[in-house]
C-alpha cells in the first residue's frame, strides 16, 4: 500500500506579498473583499501572522469571468479618463 501523497494534493500558505501578486490585488483590496466575502478567508498562523490557502486563491481565479467584448463596458471614442485635474474644478 502506498502511504505517500502525491505532490498534486499539495496545499500550501501563501502570506500576503505573494498572495497580492497572485491575485493582481493590492492588499487593500484584498481586506475589503475579504470583509465583504468576495475574496477568500485568510488562516491564521500565530499571534501576528496570516496567510491563504494556495488552493483557494487558485480557485478564486478560476471562479472570475473571463473578460470578452460581451461583457466589457465600451468608452466613447475620445472619452477622458481619469480624474479631472484640480485647477479645472471650479469653486461655486
Amino acid at each position: 500500500m502506498n502511504t505517500k501523497t502525491p505532490a498534486t494534493n499539495f496545499d500550501r500558505i501563501v502570506r500576503l506579498p505573494e498572495c497580492t501578486k497572485i491575485s493582481g490585488r493590492s492588499a487593500a483590496s484584498i481586506h475589503r473583499d475579504e470583509k465583504k466575502g468576495t475574496f477568500p478567508r485568510r488562516v491564521r498562523l500565530g499571534d501576528h501572522s496570516v496567510g491563504w490557502l494556495l488552493s483557494s486563491l487558485l480557485r478564486w481565479i478560476a471562479e472570475r469571468e473571463e473578460v470578452t467584448s460581451g461583457n466589457c463596458k465600451q468608452v466613447a471614442p475620445g472619452a477622458k479618463r481619469g480624474r479631472k485635474p484640480r485647477n479645472s474644478i471650479k469653486e461655486g
